[in-house]
């Protein structure tokens, strides 16, 4: 199973530099988890530079994945973990996720760089 973190989903969806890297994890939609709050980050981004119906056509693609819904479990999990690793709120979720579905967290997100499961890669700009 595999997680791609929100900076993954926006660079993908943007066109960005990395969006190729993440392509292939995110066409095996019967291997793909999303996280809940992957969805509000991402589509809270991409409203920042179009509208409402094109922002909401891009989420459509991270509907293929299975959506996980934040539940008490994850939550808990989410809390240690941002504690061990000083992760924000919504990196501590995904990474949580990833962990009780043992999936593998694909992230171009720098503060997962050395977290075990994670499969980090670098940002080009």
């Amino acid at each position: 199973m595999n997680i791609v973190d929100s900076s993954g989903w926006i660079e993908f969806l943007t066109g960005g530099s990395n969006g190729p890297v993440f392509l292939p994890v995110i066409q095996e939609t019967r291997q793909l988890l999303v996280p809940s709050i992957t969805i509000y980050e991402v589509l809270k981004r991409v409203l920042s530079y179009t509208d409402e119906g094109n922002a909401l056509k891009s989420i459509g693609v991270m509907l293929h994945g299975q959506v996980i819904d934040l539940d008490r479990e994850i939550a808990i999990e989410a809390a240690l973990l941002s504690i061990k690793y000083k992760l924000a709120m919504a990196d501590s979720l995904i990474l949580a996720t990833a962990r009780l579905k043992d999936a593998v967290l694909w992230t171009q997100d720098a503060h997962f760089k050395d977290i075990a499961g994670v499969r980090y890669v670098e940002k080009r700009t």
